[in-house]
């Protein structure tokens, strides 16, 4: 199975430079955000999906509604895509890392995930993507979510997750075998 994985488009809190794990909040496009999700949209016009999965997060859906003009596939969520819950929703991503940065890997604040709990929150997702009877799928998702996915495909240490950037709307195509 082909499984595209993207980045959201860019966002208000994007800009401002915040945390955001609430899909109540007013987090959405910005004007780049949508121009990234067209430009996207385009990329992938003639690639043959059969489900687009996104987060439960209004920016994950509102990218891959602007993908899905081509495809016309309802939409799916999946609460294994979601951003990473910080802590510290509304307030500076830069409070965050300062807050995790003596063990980023292992701790939690403010009710929150750290990175390792989030990747064993996020990796069971590919074995439910294994029992999707699909060829293709495209999965909308946030960074610190795209990085562990990153990271199993690629057999990178769990201490080089921070060290993975991905950009609005970057897609990234990989393949995994289906359950037998």
């Amino acid at each position: 199975m082909q499984i595209l994985f993207m980045r959201h488009g860019q966002t208000n809190y994007n800009l401002l430079g915040l945390c955001n794990d609430d899909p109540a909040d007013d987090v959405h496009l910005t004007a780049v955000g949508i121009a990234q999700a067209e430009a996207a949209a385009e990329q992938l016009r003639t690639v043959p999906l059969d489900m687009i999965v996104t987060s439960q997060l209004p920016r994950t859906r509102h990218t891959g509604e602007i993908i899905n003009r081509y495809h016309a596939l309802p939409l799916q969520t999946h609460p294994a895509l979601n951003d990473i819950r910080s802590g510290f929703n509304g307030r500076p991503v830069t409070d965050y890392f300062a807050a995790t940065a003596a063990d980023p890997l292992n701790i939690a604040v403010n009710g929150g995930e750290s990175l390792l709990m989030h990747k064993q929150r996020v990796l069971p997702y590919l074995d439910w993507l294994r029992q999707q009877p699909c060829q293709c799928v495209l999965s909308i998702a946030h960074e610190e979510t795209l990085r562990v996915f990153y990271a199993w495909f690629h057999k990178i240490t769990d201490a080089q997750l921070r060290d993975l950037h991905f950009a609005n709307c970057e897609v990234m195509d990989f393949t995994i075998e289906p359950e037998p």
